[in-house]
């Protein structure tokens, strides 16, 4: 991770803390590698953050998977997720968010905020669901808690996919973790399934990293085994923060 040394400053200050409006960087690029049950790919996730005229922050979160190896010739097409939205003060509030699987159309969720609705369209089908406070897709769910602080024992959160909208509860650990990185100390979420429920889906989010998230690992609705595991972390400040 390469700082400038007034970056280095802000950094330090930030360990262990959420980030908050003096010390907000511009731009952060992880890279993770991923491993599934039926192959290995990679993901290169991009948040940048601007600082409007009016004292506020916006984010944009943009993720591309894609297969490597003998997996991409089973998978060519990649994965691409994107989220937008506002910074406040209790997190990230997304105003739109999508998922898109190679030349698919994208599943979409537009969050109305002004009068509490969420309207989802997945495969062409659209529903408009009541939109409760606080909720996240999935994509902004991850970097969420570094604007905001996690309670001590357990988290709600309503999210969507953009298919529609659940209630995730998360209970809170935590953990030192091995990354190709080196040893991280972690806050962990894992979320509290159904009881015959074969999903899954684990996050941790590294301390003294402004709590980014280093390591996901989840079942999806297909069945599908995933592991993604951060292999690199660039964090850029503008300098007129």
């Amino acid at each position: 991770m390469k700082l400038s040394s007034a970056a280095l400053l802000v950094w330090m200050l930030s360990l262990s803390v959420p980030v908050y409006a003096t010390d907000i960087p511009s731009r952060i690029e992880i890279n993770y590698a991923v491993t599934t049950d039926i192959g290995e790919g990679e993901i290169n996730e991009v948040m940048e953050i601007k600082h409007m005229d009016d004292g506020r922050h916006s984010y944009s979160i943009n993720s591309e998977a894609q297969a490597t190896g003998i997996f991409k010739l089973l998978e060519p097409n990649s994965i691409t997720r994107h989220s937008e939205g506002m910074i406040t003060e209790n997190g990230l509030r997304p105003s739109r968010a999508y998922e898109k699987r190679g030349k698919k159309e994208p599943s979409v969720a537009l969050f109305d905020w002004a009068n509490h609705t969420v309207t989802v369209n997945h495969q062409k089908h659209k529903a408009q669901e009541k939109l409760p406070e606080g909720t996240l897709d999935r994509l902004s769910l991850s970097y969420n808690f570094m604007f905001t602080p996690l309670p001590e024992h357990h988290v709600e959160r309503h999210v969507t996919n953009g298919h529609g909208l659940m209630l995730s509860r998360y209970t809170i650990t935590k953990e030192t973790l091995n990354t190709p990185l080196g040893k991280m100390k972690t806050i962990v979420l894992t979320r509290q399934e159904n009881k015959n429920s074969k999903l899954k889906r684990i996050v941790w989010l590294a301390q003294n990293n402004h709590m980014l998230p280093v390591r996901i690992v989840s079942i999806e609705d297909n069945g599908r085994e995933i592991e993604k595991i951060v292999t690199g972390i660039n964090i850029s400040y503008k300098a007129d923060y």
